[in-house]
């Protein structure tokens, strides 16, 4: 097996065919370069150059060596160049999800604040259902996600959050809670509360569905829900209650539910995820590019 540097040493030996030369564009001395191709021949078995005080000449065995091998080492110094461009951010396609309409939003502001700082790399935006996000990052479908936080699991980056938004209980219409203009966190005792799905991170099920009131009593879990109107359809039907963001009385709006502000509960949080060893340098620009343009537009651009 060739070593990198013999295989350089031979390919521009073969191209300059002068040994002054190729060391210079080797920065290395012209002994090292002799010594490297001497090794080489031996190895081979036959000589790959023929030398006079005159000039070097590539022998039948070289010319062969030499055309076999070009082609193959410069698809593989092309490859690195692209890799190494695609990781600076350079040239290449960024690939972004977001879960739901508000999320969606606040990544196109991002995405605009990133393009005009990063004009020659290509986003692609997609929604994803919010339990789509975490497979989709990991099968390589999407670099990095807006969605909503906590998602603590082995692998996966959060990025510095980006929303924070009131914490909202979604009722049934006809529900008592329905008719107060607040509710507590001991209310939920009083409550079936509908799950997230279990292919999620515990801490976020954990977030949305306490299994107890800070005070200790236990809270009754309903069924789960794959999407978030899926959700709402099962609160509106009577199934059960909801924690929601307040962005769903906006985009949400639904003649059977009603969204009730809690007095005593943590905001709902949203932010960028990505997996750790898929944090480029355009994966951490983007999110350098969202979080300015929540904290200052002006500096985003």
């Amino acid at each position: 097996m060739l070593e990198r540097y013999e295989l350089e040493a031979f390919l521009t030996l073969a191209e300059e065919l002068h040994f002054g030369r190729t060391a210079e564009r080797l920065h290395v001395s012209t002994a090292r370069v002799s010594q490297t191709i001497a090794k080489l021949e031996r190895r081979i078995g036959v000589p790959l150059f023929h030398r006079t005080s005159r000039r070097v000449e590539l022998s039948p065995v070289g010319r062969q060596l030499y055309e076999e091998t070009r082609p193959a080492w410069d698809q593989i110094a092309d490859a690195f160049g692209r890799a190494v461009d695609a990781g600076r951010g350079l040239t290449g396609v960024l690939r972004v999800a977001f879960n739901g309409p508000a999320a969606g939003q606040l990544l196109v502001g991002a995405t605009q604040a990133f393009r005009t700082r990063h004009p020659d790399c290509d986003v692609q935006i997609r929604e994803a259902r919010l339990p789509e996000v975490l497979p989709w990052l990991r099968n390589g479908e999407v670099d990095i996600a807006l969605t909503c936080h906590p998602m603590q699991e082995d692998g996966i980056v959060m990025g510095p959050v980006l929303v924070r938004e009131a914490r909202m209980l979604a009722v049934p219409t006809g529900h008592p809670f329905a008719r107060r203009t607040t509710v507590s966190m001991e209310d939920l005792a009083r409550a079936t509360v509908l799950q997230l799905p279990e292919t999620l991170p515990n801490s976020l099920r954990d977030d949305r569905t306490p299994r107890q009131t800070p005070a200790g009593r236990p809270i009754a879990l309903g069924q789960s829900a794959m999407t978030f109107t899926e959700m709402l359809t099962l609160v509106g039907a009577g199934a059960g209650v909801a924690a929601v963001g307040a962005h769903a009385r906006r985009y949400f709006a639904r003649p059977d539910v009603a969204y009730v502000p809690f007095t005593d509960a943590a905001p709902v949080e949203w932010g960028l995820v990505w997996l750790a060893e898929g944090a480029t340098a355009r994966v951490r620009a983007f999110s350098k590019a969202a979080l300015d343009l929540v904290q200052d537009p002006a500096l985003a651009l």
